[in-house]
């Protein structure tokens, strides 16, 4: 007879490994920093050159200007505060064919163009 953990090895499918994603954060059109999706959850590190400008804003007062970076183990509430809700997030979601679960895919998606604010969230990739 199989042992349990054999059984549950069989039917429960191994969940796949996502490749870490990436985002640049800006401030205006300055890249205030880089926003990862890490294993363990997220990562917000500021720009060393953002950093040495005394002129440039936070890009969140929970995010003060500093060198070591933020971890968290759930997106940052600055960054899902950026995100749309509603009706607009289900046409958001429809249209561009993404889990709206997925905080981190629906932010780079959506706030890299014309939002409310001066920050902008855009692909690594792009960069």
């Amino acid at each position: 007879m199989p042992r349990r953990s054999e059984i549950f090895r069989e039917v429960l499918p191994r969940p796949r490994r996502r490749r870490a994603r990436r985002a640049y954060v800006f401030e205006n059109e300055d890249r205030a920093g880089l926003l990862e999706e890490t294993p363990r959850g997220y990562r917000f590190t500021y720009d060393p050159v953002y950093l040495l400008d005394p002129r440039t804003p936070p890009s969140s007062l929970t995010l003060p200007k500093r060198a070591a970076s933020y971890q968290s183990r759930h997106l940052f509430p600055f960054f899902i505060g950026l995100l749309a809700e509603g009706s607009l997030k289900d046409l958001q979601c429809r249209i561009l064919k993404i889990d709206e679960d997925d905080y981190f895919g629906r932010l780079v998606l959506t706030a890299g163009g014309d939002v409310i604010g001066s920050v902008r969230v855009r692909p690594a990739e792009e960069y």
